[in-house]
């Protein structure tokens, strides 16, 4: 018996019992027999543990090097080193998809286990819409595209891996940005859950605040650790392309960060309701748009699958999600009034609902794009294609917008915020943005643009820092010292600082945005041994090529000095690697050499035995700035996440109205909540 076999039997057996959760759990809620919600509790359990033996199954058949295993011999290779093999386990389509089905698994089980959180109402639905999901990704799995198919014919060895995937960002782009597509499944789960049960306050959202921000922060470093990928793998001395596989991994990124901010309006004035479902909704599925877009192969991307007959079935999946959800949608819709209205729009509500439609068009801006080859094709008859152009002119000047939001939004008050108090807020901003925008000039920043944008960070840092010293001010007044004012003030408003922890990595992403496209140089040249070029200060000498050979690669590399200010700074070495099942596709070894926060990013273009060799050099302003911000705003969000320890007073309010509960009964020992009265 092969392990495949048993991976075989494993995912028949996830099927089975995921069916049975969506079954018993759905019968459970309506008979009220809680007995049936508890089996569909350990069904999910099972689920997991199946899928996880189905899972370890194919990494030993990689690890074995098992190449009767059709994924395994089309997917590794006895040269490549083991943690190439392992990552393989997720570098194809059936790979990818058993990954994702398995995290799905453990995030129903880790909601099984903290389930007592959520309102008992919703738990039910919540287990049979994500079961719902795993049934279909088990159904692919074993009747469509199964990793465990075997060959006839077993051959010595396997091909390998795509060459471009051999590289350590293998090791975690790919699974985490899958896994952040999967997590969006757990708000969606919710959303449904209180459709059904007609639970449409903000409980539904306190429950599933803290999966929204994990979900949240997983996708954004996927999306952050995918441009670190691309900047120093493809040797274009970018790191973000509109690609169309990228666009489908940031629109769910932009409607899941809309939802977050809208939610603080529900919670806080009982607004919103309605836009915070269809959030939930269109967010999961452009989740799904953009696994099915990179299996599909339907519009062109470098980034896709081959096509396969599975597109057919997540086209047919997200159809199911678009109209079960907005049936139930329009169902309760005459439910969702809202609580109050707007009583201006100078308002913190206000700039929040401004930020969500930033959020929103940006999103749809990007939508459009991305499906306009298809939309000309049906309506002109030819494939016509937008690139970078497109989405800088539509999607910069609201990104940027998006910015300003950012800075005035904490500024102003809840409900309506007066003049007077709008200008003594923004005073401090306003001013250093004006100053900022005034000596830009003097430094070289003569594009209006560029100006621009870096003066509206200028404002939107200044705010936040501005809000962040006022509160330890204010903590300062009562006799704590700085330093523990400031980490109070952060440990006692987690989520309110937090959020400024976010935004204000999310001005260091945009200032290294504006920075290394308004600013990039670029210059190539063929040279020979002693000849040299230069650029924005740098000199660069080539001394020839290193030729070595490896059992399955050949790597060329030129040996290049870096010079700068009439000094030598260090030695480079960009090359290509040339696989030998993979001839026609050499991969890159980028050289990036980071100077304060400038990148000087030297690739081998082309070359000509050991005598001759076409380099090219991008110089990168600020780009450093970029991978900053995206550290930070993972940082914030897990910053968010964290779970607060409940203070003393919180414990005593809950004792209080735990006792309040019970009246006159002098049972001792009974336990609410946590929380124990003798």
């Amino acid at each position: 018996m092969y392990f495949s076999d048993l991976g075989v039997i494993a995912l028949i057996l996830s099927l089975a019992f995921a069916i049975y959760t969506v079954i018993a759990a759905v019968l459970g809620a309506l008979r009220s027999a809680p007995q049936l919600v508890a089996s569909a509790r350990r069904s999910v359990i099972a689920v997991f543990a199946f899928l996880l033996i189905a899972s370890a199954a194919l990494i030993v058949s990689f690890l074995t090097h098992d190449f009767g295993v059709n994924y395994v011999a089309q997917h590794s290779s006895r040269a490549m080193p083991w943690y190439y093999v392992t990552a393989a386990f997720y570098g194809g389509q059936e790979g990818s998809l058993l990954y994702w089905a398995l995290m799905l698994a453990l995030f129903a089980t880790i909601f099984v286990f903290t389930s007592k959180r959520a309102p008992a109402q919703l738990v039910p639905y919540v287990l049979a819409t994500l079961m719902g999901i795993e049934t279909f990704f088990c159904i692919v799995l074993t009747v469509v595209t199964n990793p465990f198919v075997r060959t006839s014919v077993i051959p010595p060895d396997g091909v390998g891996l795509n060459p471009l995937l051999m590289d350590p960002g293998m090791l975690v782009h790919p699974p985490m940005l899958l896994m952040g597509y999967m997590s969006f499944s757990m708000p969606f789960a919710f959303a449904i859950a209180a459709l059904i049960t007609g639970r449409l306050n903000a409980d539904w959202l306190r429950s599933l605040r803290r999966w929204s921000l994990a979900s949240w922060s997983l996708q954004t470093m996927g999306l952050m650790l995918g441009a670190w990928w691309a900047y120093h793998v493809l040797g274009w001395g970018g790191y973000w392309s509109w690609d169309p596989v990228e666009n489908v991994a940031l629109m769910p990124w932009l409607t899941a960060t809309a939802f977050l901010h809208s939610t603080m309006v529900q919670e806080r004035r009982g607004m919103l309701k309605t836009w915070n479902l269809f959030l939930v909704i269109a967010t999961f599925a452009l989740s799904i748009f953009g696994t099915f877009e990179a299996r599909s192969g339907l519009i062109n991307s470098v980034h896709s699958f081959a096509y396969s007959n599975i597109s057919n079935y997540y086209l047919a999946f997200l159809i199911i999600v678009i109209v079960f959800s907005s049936g139930l949608f329009l169902y309760r819709l005459n439910r969702m009034h809202p609580e109050q209205e707007f009583d201006s729009i100078v308002s913190r509500e206000g700039i929040f609902l401004l930020n969500n439609l930033l959020l929103v068009g940006i999103t749809c801006a990007t939508l459009w794009g991305t499906l306009f080859p298809l939309i000309s094709q049906a309506f002109r008859g030819q494939t016509m294609e937008v690139n970078a152009p497109f989405y800088n002119a539509v999607d910069g000047p609201l990104l940027i917008l998006l910015v300003l939001a950012m800075g005035i939004g904490p500024l102003l008050a809840w409900r309506r915020t007066s003049t007077r108090a709008l200008w003594r807020n923004l005073c401090v901003p306003v001013v250093l943005a004006a100053i900022c925008a005034a000596i830009l000039p003097f430094f070289g920043v003569t594009n209006i643009a560029a100006n621009v944008g870096f003066s509206i960070c200028a404002f939107t840092a200044t705010a936040i820092l501005y809000e962040l010293w006022r509160g330890v001010r204010v903590r300062h007044s009562h006799g704590e010292v700085l330093p523990l004012a400031l980490i109070m003030l952060f440990l006692r408003y987690r989520r309110r600082y937090g959020g400024y922890i976010i935004h204000l990595g999310m001005v260091l992403l945009v200032v290294g945005i504006i920075g290394s496209n308004y600013f990039q140089q670029q210059t190539d040249a063929t040279l020979k041994p002693g000849q040299d070029m230069s650029i924005a200060g740098f000199r660069f000498v080539y001394l020839g090529n290193i030729d070595t050979k490896d059992t399955d690669h050949e790597t060329v590399a030129a040996q290049v000095q870096i010079w700068h200010n009439g000094l030598l700074q260090r030695y480079a070495y960009p090359g290509r690697v040339v696989y030998n099942n993979y001839q026609n596709q050499p991969t890159s070894q980028i050289e990036i050499v980071p100077f304060n926060l400038t990148d000087v990013y030297i690739f081998l273009a082309d070359w000509n035995g050991s005598s001759q060799a076409t380099i090219r050099v991008f110089i990168n302003p600020l780009v450093t700035l970029v991978w900053y911000g995206g550290i930070l705003m993972f940082l914030g969000g897990i910053f968010c996440w964290w779970p607060e320890r409940p203070s003393k007073r919180t414990a005593r309010v809950a004792t209080t109205k735990v006792r309040s509960a019970i009246g006159k009964r002098k049972t001792p020992g009974i336990a609410d909540g946590g929380v124990t009265v003798s």
